[in-house]
């Protein structure tokens, strides 16, 4: 396909990134991202099939997008991971070929790790809130520490670098286990990731006074290691910090203390065929009725691509947590995509 501009917004923004979201469902039922029952699940008909995906790629490739992310819910339920990855990890664009990255609960690892290493996964995320099996069934409703443990343990063994494991820090749930955590990430050689909670939940019971500060994260880790900053963020959620001087470190996505709205270089695409330009965006722009019209070849390519860029348009300089107007968005995080 024909490269096309760099997908620029009204701030000088240049976005390189696009999370696509594969399903809502998951295998866990965390108490920050979904209730235990009554989840009212997207319709089978409107989620984007292999094809669907792979022509929206295809135009996002052309006008710069690097790094394709693939999430949930959890990406590993569909049942052609495999093939999506394979598919994608053939585009290329104006700078070569892409990259795919992936974050999953890790549950299903040690079955589709061998395939998605082949098939052209560059990285891997895996989300971990515990080492605590009682802790980890009362967080997830999921009695499955040792399963992601295992899937841990297949990602450490493969070729994926660098590997990284994420937690969202809890105020009375984890907040004691952040050391440990860390630990136990090093022991695998991988990089932890702390996550401040954000207001994703789908009961909205989210406040910022339970919420486990960048501050909070920085002081408990500093009380076991020498943490020094690593400069060259760019546009990367997480800030990195030396253990000791290296080569080991540490990771914190502070998106609501310290966001790092100004360098973002992020969309989203939800399973059901939803653009989005901000996590928290409360307006999304529908693909599908694009990807379902049997447009010619050609024809479909350019109303994707306008699409893209007038969600790019669109971006808000920032998500404005703080401010006394900020809206929740109606989406729990497992249904816009990780």
């Amino acid at each position: 396909m024909r490269s096309s501009p760099p997908l620029v917004d009204t701030h000088g923004r240049v976005h390189r990134d696009l999370r696509i979201s594969l399903t809502d469902r998951c295998s866990l039922r965390c108490t920050y991202c979904m209730p235990e029952q009554g989840n009212e699940w997207l319709a089978r008909t409107s989620i984007l099939s292999l094809d669907e995906i792979e022509r929206v790629a295809a135009v996002a490739a052309a006008a710069g997008i690097t790094t394709f992310r693939l999430t949930g819910g959890e990406p590993l339920l569909r049942s052609d991971i495999v093939e999506v990855v394979r598919r994608l990890a053939r585009l290329e664009g104006p700078d070569g070929p892409v990259q795919i990255a992936m974050t999953t609960n890790g549950i299903r690892l040690p079955e589709f790790l061998p395939g998605l290493v082949a098939a052209g996964l560059s990285r891997l995320n895996i989300s971990i809130d515990t080492l605590d099996r009682e802790r980890f069934r009362e967080l997830t409703r999921r009695d499955r520490l040792g399963d992601v443990l295992e899937g841990i343990a297949a990602a450490a063994a493969s070729p994926l670098r660098p590997l990284k494991l994420n937690a969202v820090a809890m105020r009375d749930v984890n907040v004691c286990e952040l050391v440990d955590l860390v630990a136990f990430a090093v022991g695998h050689g991988a990089q932890m990731r702390f996550i401040e909670q954000m207001p994703l939940d789908a009961g909205h019971t989210w406040s910022r006074e339970r919420m486990v500060t960048r501050e909070e994260i920085l002081d408990a880790l500093s009380a076991r290691w020498e943490l020094t900053p690593v400069p060259g963020r760019g546009g990367a959620p997480a800030e990195t910090w030396l253990l000791d001087g290296g080569p080991h470190s540490v990771g914190v996505i502070a998106s609501v203390t310290a966001p790092f709205c100004g360098t973002c270089d992020r969309l989203r695409l939800t399973a059901d065929g939803q653009l989005r330009n901000c996590l928290f965006s409360t307006t999304e722009f529908d693909l599908l009725p694009i990807l379902r019209a049997g447009h010619a070849p050609g024809v479909e390519e350019q109303h994707l691509d306008a699409m893209l860029r007038g969600c790019i348009i669109r971006k808000l300089p920032g998500h404005a947590i703080d401010d006394p107007s900020f809206l929740q968005p109606a989406r729990g995080m497992n249904a816009i995509g990780g």
